[in-house]
């Protein structure tokens, strides 16, 4: 069960969440914390759309997901916003 009820889509949400702040999550703390069963999968759709997404390892051996603020064109412009 989610603590936090995400009121955009997940693309967006976690665009806005990790993109720029330094912030890391795996994909336990997805599902706990936000809902989002398939954290590797939102990371390869941000990659296919030119984003730079890094992966590293957690003292547990878990995947640690972050995102850069500059997509690989060197632009901060937001990828997945919502259009009115």
């Amino acid at each position: 069960m989610s603590f936090t009820t995400i009121k955009t889509n997940q693309k967006t949400f976690l665009e806005n969440y990790l993109r720029g702040t330094r912030k890391t999550l795996t994909s336990a703390d997805a599902s706990a914390r936000f809902g989002i069963k398939s954290l590797p999968g939102r990371m390869s759709e941000f990659r296919s759309a030119g984003l730079n997404v890094r992966v590293t390892k957690s003292s547990k051996g878990t995947a640690l997901y972050s995102v850069a603020a500059r997509d690989a064109k060197g632009s901060r412009a937001k990828m997945f916003a919502i259009k009115a």
